[in-house]
């Protein structure tokens, strides 16, 4: 004869020798009278907490010319012009020294690598088809979402050896106020997907 379950119903406590837990209390385990006896309360202390002063304010006297001379406001345009030469870095200096030649070397040098033309960039020009490259070179870090310039500038400062070639690009087409070569051309793809949606 088959075994038949027992109804539950019935039963409204716990099976014999078994206790109940109980979230009433903030103690649920059992502890010894002696160790209740010995626990001891919290007490609360007081933090002193510093005043705070509002900043003294110190009065600063701006001495103004009203002749402002057409020789200093010259000399102030070449001291930033000093400024700016001053801030390109040695591999900025080098790039701009690359030819037009060198770069076509280099990318001569990427395609020997490859086992069939690249078919679907002929129409681009040597330059495009370098930025593109670095775009896709996932040794340099992400593209979305940064500049070229910034993501080289990146690359650099870990230590990863970017190519020179790529900031030369960048920097000739700088020159030339071109702003699209800026940005990685997976971000003009998501980004025209994102807008016509």
């Amino acid at each position: 004869m088959p075994t038949t379950r027992r109804s539950i119903r019935g039963r409204t406590g716990p099976a014999k020798g078994q206790s109940t837990i109980s979230f009433a209390n903030k103690v649920t385990k059992s502890v010894p009278k002696d160790v209740k006896n010995n626990l001891v309360t919290p007490t609360t202390t007081k933090i002193e907490v510093p005043e705070r002063r509002k900043p003294v304010e110190e009065q600063v006297e701006e001495v103004v010319d009203d002749k402002v001379d057409d020789q200093e406001e010259g000399d102030q345009e070449e001291a930033e012009h000093k400024e700016e030469v001053l801030v390109k870095t040695e591999a900025e200096l080098k790039a701009e020294k690359l030819t037009d030649l060198q770069i076509d070397k280099y990318w001569k040098g990427i395609e020997k690598e490859r086992k069939a033309p690249r078919v679907h960039q002929e129409e681009l020009s040597v330059n495009d088809k370098v930025l593109r490259y670095f775009d896709v070179c996932s040794q340099y870090g992400p593209c979305i979402g940064i500049d070229r310039m910034k993501r080289w500038q990146r690359a650099e400062r870990l230590g990863l050896r970017p190519p020179i070639e790529v900031l030369s690009v960048l920097l000739k087409e700088e020159k030339k106020f071109n702003k699209e070569a800026e940005t990685a051309q997976m971000d003009h793809i998501l980004n025209s997907i994102a807008v016509g949606s």
